[in-house]
C-alpha cells in the first residue's frame, strides 16, 4: 500500500466493477471531488467521487475502467469538485461531453473556472417567465408557445424527426422584443456518429454555428461522461446569461440516453432500482437540470430550456417522460401517425401544452389576437379529429353540411399549418394569418371563441 499524505495518492483500489472503481484507506475524501487516474501504461483519466463511507471511496470514472488492475492503478485526489473553464470564445466552437475543444481550433482561455453543478435559483428571486421566443414553427409559436425562461421538453419517438426539429429550432429561434444578444448552446448524449454529423454539416452550411456552442457527447463515448455534458452546458448558459446578459436557448438530445446512463450507474452500484429499473433519485436527478433554466429579477439574461426525450415504445407514461412532466412547464409531443403521412414537424397539438403560454402571448409580445385564435384552432381540430373517427364508424353520408366543413378544416390544418418545409422560418404573423384563412373555412358562427372586433380586423374577406 502506498499513500503520498500531500498529493494524497493511493494505490489502493480494492476492485472494478463496470464505470465505478473502489478504493480503500482513504482519508478526507468529499462527495463530488474530482481524482485522476493514472493506468498502468500511464494514460491519464477522470473520475468522480460518488460515495464515501468510513475509509471506502466509490469513484466513477469519465473515460472508462478498461485497462485498469486493482494493483498498479494510481488514484489522486485533488480536493476540488469537476469544473469548466468558460469564456465568451466559446460560440461558436464544438466541445466533447467533457469540455474538450473537438472542433481543431486552439484551447479556450478561461475567464473564469465554475463549478459544473451550479446552484438552484432562489425561488424568490426568479422572474416570471413572459417573453414570446419565436422558433419559426408554427404549431410551436401559435399553438405551444415558448417563452423566455421556460422547460419545454420535446417527446419524441423512435424513428421520428426530432433531430431535424432540434436543428431547425436551433438555427431560427430569435427573441423579439429585446435587443440583447441571443445564443444557442445545442447539448448532445448519447448520439450516433452520423448523428453528430448532420448536426454540424447543418449548423456549419447554414452559418448558425456562430451562435451556437455545441457540447457533444457520442454513443460510443462512455456513459458515465452522459452525466456531466448536461450540466458542462448550462453552466456555460449560467455565464452566458447572467454575467454576460444573453438569452441562452439550451437544446438537450436525448435525455432518455442520459436517464439510461443514470441506470446503468446505479445497477453498477448495486442500489435498490425504482420504475423500471431507474434509480428512485432519477426525479431529483432530472430536477437538478431543468432547474437550471429561468430568469432572475433585476438580470438581463435568461435561460429557456428544450430537452428532447424518445419515449421507449412511444409510452408516455415511461418514467422518463413522465418525471420530466412533472417538473416542465408543459410538452411538444411528435405524432407516428402524422409522420406517416408525410407531414412534417409531425407535432400532435391536442396532447401538446405549454403551461407558460398566457405569459408570453397577446398585444406587445405576439398579436392581441393570439390567444384567441389558438383556442379556436385547437378546438376545431379537436371537433375534426373526433368526427374522422365517427366517419370510421357511419360512413361521410351520414355527416352534416357543418360536419364536412370540420373535417375539411382538421385535413387542411395538417397539410397547411402543421405542415412546413425543413428550412421554413414562419414569423408569428404569418402563423397567425394562416390561422385566420384555415378558420374561414368555418361558417362565421361557430367561430366562438375569438373576440368579434378580431374576426372583423383579421378574417379573410369574403369569406
Amino acid at each position: 500500500m502506498k499513500v503520498d499524505i500531500k498529493t494524497r495518492e493511493y494505490t489502493t483500489v480494492s476492485e472494478v466493477s463496470g464505470p465505478l472503481m473502489i478504493v480503500e484507506g482513504v482519508e478526507g475524501a468529499a462527495y463530488g471531488e474530482i481524482v485522476e487516474i493514472e493506468t498502468p501504461t500511464g494514460e491519464k483519466r477522470r473520475g468522480q467521487v460518488l460515495e464515501v463511507r468510513e475509509d471506502i471511496a466509490v469513484v466513477q470514472v469519465f473515460e472508462g475502467t478498461s485497462d485498469l488492475n486493482t494493483e498498479t492503478t494510481k488514484i489522486r485526489f485533488t480536493g476540488e469538485t469537476a469544473k469548466i473553464g468558460v469564456s465568451m470564445d466559446m460560440l461558436g466552437r464544438i466541445f466533447d461531453g467533457t469540455g474538450k475543444p473537438i472542433d481543431g481550433g486552439p484551447e479556450i482561455i478561461p475567464e473564469k473556472e465554475l463549478d459544473i453543478n451550479g446552484y438552484p435559483i432562489n425561488p424568490s428571486a426568479r422572474a416570471f417567465p413572459a417573453e414570446f421566443i419565436q422558433t419559426g414553427i408554427s404549431t410551436i409559436d401559435g399553438m405551444n408557445t415558448l417563452v423566455r425562461g421556460q422547460k419545454l421538453p420535446i417527446f419524441s419517438g423512435s424513428g421520428l424527426p426530432h433531430n431535424e426539429l432540434a436543428a431547425q429550432i436551433a438555427r431560427q429561434a430569435k427573441v423579439l422584443t429585446e435587443e440583447s444578444e441571443f445564443a444557442v448552446i445545442f447539448t448532445a448524449m448519447g448520439i450516433t456518429h452520423e448523428e453528430a454529423n448532420y448536426f454540424m454539416r447543418d449548423f456549419e452550411q447554414t452559418g448558425a454555428l456562430e451562435r451556437v456552442t455545441v457540447f457533444m457527447n457520442l454513443a460510443d463515448d462512455p456513459a458515465i461522461e452522459r452525466i456531466i455534458t448536461p450540466r458542462m452546458a448550462l453552466t456555460t448558459a449560467e455565464y452566458f446569461a447572467f454575467e454576460h446578459d444573453m438569452h441562452v436557448l439550451v437544446i438537450l438530445t436525448d435525455m432518455t440516453n442520459y436517464c439510461e446512463a443514470l441506470r446503468e450507474i446505479s445497477a453498477a452500484r448495486e442500489e435498490v432500482p425504482g420504475r423500471r429499473g431507474y434509480p428512485g433519485y432519477m426525479y431529483t436527478d432530472l430536477a437538478s437540470i431543468y432547474e437550471r433554466a429561468g430568469r432572475i429579477i433585476d438580470k438581463k439574461g435568461s435561460i429557456t430550456q428544450m430537452p428532447i426525450l424518445v419515449m421507449p415504445q412511444d409510452d408516455i407514461t415511461h418514467p422518463i417522460p413522465d418525471l420530466t412532466g412533472y417538473i416542465t412547464e408543459g410538452q411538444v409531443v411528435l405524432s407516428r401517425e402524422l409522420h406517416r403521412k408525410g407531414i412534417y414537424p409531425p407535432v400532435d397539438v391536442l396532447p401538446s401544452l405549454s403551461r407558460l403560454m398566457s405569459g408570453g402571448i397577446g398585444e406587445g409580445r405576439t398579436r392581441e389576437d393570439h390567444s384567441g385564435v389558438s383556442d379556436q384552432l385547437y378546438s376545431a381540430y379537436a371537433e375534426g379529429r373526433d368526427l374522422r373517427d365517427l366517419v370510421a364508424v357511419v360512413g361521410e353520408e351520414a355527416l352534416t353540411d357543418r360536419d364536412r366543413k370540420y373535417l375539411q378544416f382538421a385535413d387542411e390544418f395538417e397539410k397547411r399549418f402543421i405542415n412546413q418545409g425543413r428550412d421554413e422560418d414562419r414569423s408569428i404573423e404569418e402563423t397567425l394569418n394562416l390561422g385566420w384563412e384555415l378558420l374561414s373555412i368555418l361558417p362565421r358562427a361557430e367561430l366562438k371563441r375569438v373576440a368579434e372586433e378580431h374576426i372583423d380586423k383579421y378574417l379573410p374577406k369574403g369569406e
